[in-house]
C-alpha cells in the first residue's frame, strides 16, 4: 500500500507546474447591461 501511495504523491508533485509558470488571464471588457420595467403591488377587486 505504501508504494502505491508514494507513486500517487510523486505523480501529483510532478504535475505541479508541468506547463510552466501560471499566466494572468486577459482582462475582460465590461459588459453593458441595462434592466428596465415596472412592478406593482396591490389588491385588485372586480
Amino acid at each position: 500500500m505504501r508504494p502505491l501511495l508514494a507513486i500517487c504523491v510523486l505523480g501529483l508533485l510532478a504535475a505541479c507546474g508541468a506547463d510552466g509558470e501560471p499566466e494572468r488571464p486577459e482582462p475582460r471588457r465590461p459588459i453593458d447591461i441595462s434592466v428596465s420595467g415596472t412592478a406593482e403591488i396591490g389588491i385588485h377587486s372586480p
